[in-house]
């Protein structure tokens, strides 16, 4: 399996936000709009947007999450570059920043505070093992640089000493990561959902018609 459907089966196999957040309704994760994370910029300034089938204080809530801000600068550039090295953009479909995804992350670390250490930590520990080796953080090293590191922790099989705690970011972030993507419009398309659109039916087969003399 090519790299983007078996992330794709991971985010879909947990069904996706679900999996993460139970205040998520299922009924919301295949919907363009499910999330407000996901939603276009316009719409989320938008007074009058409604969100499909949330309460008043799920709505309130996430106005004020919205307001915060969990992240710095630095922390959300490295959580752009890390999501496209997960889910690049390819010829079918746009990549993990284009969907959205560092914002359903920084939504996230709020909505699920238990979510802030693992992934702060995370992020220092990839600047300190890139400063060590390269003397330069994750995002001003090269893109081969990048790659090597995260080889080493993408794949916990091949666990090396040091290394437990970039293993278990890694797979934290490629989760959400996932669950952003294949949540947002963009990761909807690319799976080809076409939501509740009636079949067409053009009657019974010729086989059937024939078979019963009609």
């Amino acid at each position: 399996m090519k790299r983007r459907n078996v992330l794709k089966s991971i985010g879909l196999s947990s069904l996706g936000l679900v999996g993460l957040n139970p205040q998520v309704k299922a009924s919301e994760i295949l919907d363009p709009m499910l999330h407000p994370a996901l939603a276009p910029e316009d719409k989320k300034k938008d007074p009058e947007f409604e969100q499909f089938g949330r309460t008043d204080y799920e709505k309130a809530r996430d106005a004020k999450l919205f307001a915060e801000q969990f992240f710095n600068k630095h922390e959300l550039k490295t959580i752009s570059v890390l999501v496209d090295i997960i889910i690049p953009r390819d010829a079918k479909s746009g990549s993990a920043t284009d969907a959205g995804v560092p914002d359903f992350i920084e939504f996230m670390a709020k909505d699920q505070p238990e979510l802030q250490t693992p992934l702060r930590g995370g992020l220092t520990w990839m600047d300190n093992m890139m400063k060590r080796r390269h003397e330069r953080d994750f995002i001003s090293c090269t893109e081969a640089q990048r790659i090597a590191l995260v080889e080493e922790i993408a794949y916990p099989e091949r666990k090396k000493s040091g290394m437990s705690q970039g293993i278990a970011f890694f797979s934290l972030m490629r989760n959400l990561t996932a669950s952003g993507f294949w949540s947002s419009k963009i990761g909807i398309e690319d799976i080809g959902y076409m939501g509740n659109t009636p079949n067409q039916w053009d009657g019974p087969p010729e086989d059937v018609i024939r078979q019963y003399g009609l």
